[in-house]
């Protein structure tokens, strides 16, 4: 949950400072001097689950339609297999950096399977693990460089995110402008930048930000986490170059803030470890928006207890936050996609099927007449008492019975250490990626990313992420 804030808030053509030194500067400062050393071990353990998990994801997203798109593009504009070092993960097939990082944040947000943070407002790792991938892959860098700059690119996404008050409530996809910095950050940190050129990759960076939440639904969400993850590679590109962007693009007058928010709270801008972000990672273990997982995990439960209630079902009554209506509620879904943001659909498959997996998410499933009978019987009632991260239900059966549940999916799902999420997360993942890769490959891949920051290269980790030819 975000604390409360104490946000400064600004005027059409008035600027916005944070302090003498600029929050862009602080930013680029703490990502230029992070070092592996520096994080601990929690934060690294927790890093391991986020790349993990991401992984898994990108590499069943692989074969995903918006992918193949994506991929079909670039081959037809002369980007072919083998022109690049960087793979293009679930493929045997290596391109660009550029163009890896493009097609692997767009497979990573193709399920909208990968991870949240409440912090950002978005989704952390779909474009930062895409960009520190292929830019420590198409450099011969180690695990342990992949894994620091990704938590880099993290930190900086959250606080950022956390920062620009309104911003998603505008109509942002934070995903998709946010994660352009973060992937900024991480390449930058790969690319060794100092701070000076860091905080120009981080300006560059965001005359790129851009990413509508009209596009939810549709192929140009997953797109976004692609465009952020490649524009993040290019704009560290660029500034090792020597390109030139503003001084402090984050809050000055006309600058990110000030145009795509109500306001920049700068009481997040703060070093890394002040606190650490990585830790509260969300990761999902239903394949649909994260703003369905409280209705979907409270139906879950109701259904645990009451086995009947899918026989039985009378009426359902969701309520979340007023938020949630420009979300996910479309109320009837014709694609896979429009069904995994239909708090109404997700509802009804979760009463009726038990579970909310990937394999549920398909236009069979989405149009299924016994399934949209029962998601007709469900409304969505805004309620504000509720935040977004939880909701209510209410289940009436045909004889008037009456049943009520309630979930809460805003904090991390351990107690005394991030590894608790290990065992979890391993399932998920194996789930994912043996139909691609195989058991005993995909057992080997698992075990080579929790030991990410042994690797002295990524050879093994990203030959393992493509099936054999």
């Amino acid at each position: 949950m975000l604390a409360q804030r104490s946000t400064i808030r600004h005027n059409p053509g008035v600027p916005v400072h944070i302090d003498s030194q600029g929050a862009t500067a602080l930013l680029a400062r703490e990502v230029a001097a992070l070092s592996l050393a520096d994080l601990p071990p929690g934060v690294r353990t927790a890093a391991k689950l986020c790349v993990l998990d991401v992984l898994g994801v990108a590499i069943a997203g692989s074969r995903e339609p918006v992918t193949e798109v994506v991929r079909t593009a670039l081959a037809a504009d002369g980007t072919s297999a083998g022109t690049g070092d960087a793979a293009i993960l679930g493929r045997p097939e290596s391109v660009r950096a550029l163009d890896a990082a493009l097609v692997n944040g767009t497979a990573a947000h193709a399920l909208d399977f990968d991870d949240v943070a409440a912090a950002m407002g978005g989704h952390p790792s779909a474009p930062v693990l895409p960009a520190a991938l292929a830019v420590a892959q198409s450099r011969g860098l180690s695990g342990a460089a992949l894994l620091t700059a990704f938590a880099a690119g993290f930190e900086v996404e959250c606080r950022i995110g956390a920062a620009l008050t309104g911003h998603y409530e505008r109509g942002f996809h934070t995903t998709a402008t946010v994660g352009t910095l973060g992937a900024a950050a991480a390449a930058a940190r790969l690319m060794r930048l100092d701070a000076e050129a860091t905080a120009r990759a981080l300006g560059i960076a965001a005359t790129q930000a851009a990413g509508l939440k009209a596009m939810f639904g549709t192929m140009c969400k997953p797109l976004h986490a692609g465009r952020a993850a490649s524009a993040g590679v290019l704009a560290a590109l660029l500034a090792e170059q020597g390109m030139t962007s503003a001084d402090e693009p984050l809050t000055a007058h006309q600058g990110l803030a000030e145009t795509q928010a109500d306001g920049f709270d700068d009481t997040f801008i703060t070093p890394f470890g002040e606190p650490w972000y990585v830790p509260q990672a969300l990761f999902k273990m239903h394949a649909s928006c994260y703003l369905t997982h409280a209705p979907i995990n409270a139906l879950l439960r109701l259904r645990e207890e009451h086995p009947e209630l899918p026989e039985e079902t009378d009426t359902v009554e969701l309520r979340v936050s007023a938020g949630h209506l420009h979300v996910c509620a479309i109320p009837e879904p014709r694609t896979a996609l429009e069904g995994k943001f239909s708090l109404r659909f997700t509802a009804a498959l979760a009463l009726a099927e038990g579970t909310a997996d990937e394999s549920r998410f398909t236009t069979a499933t989405v149009t299924d007449p016994r399934l949209t009978a029962l998601r007709d019987r469900v409304t969505v009632v805004p309620d504000e008492h509720l935040t977004q991260w939880n909701g209510t239900v209410t289940v009436t059966t045909s004889n008037g019975a009456t049943y009520r549940g309630e979930a809460d999916t805003g904090t991390p799902n351990w107690v005394d250490d991030p590894g608790e999420q290990t065992p979890g997360l391993l399932a998920k993942f194996h789930g994912l990626t043996e139909p691609h890769l195989g058991e005993a490959r995909a057992k080997k891949l698992s075990s080579a990313v929790l030991a990410l920051d042994t690797l002295e290269d990524l050879t093994e980790l990203t030959t393992l992420a493509s099936p054999l030819p």
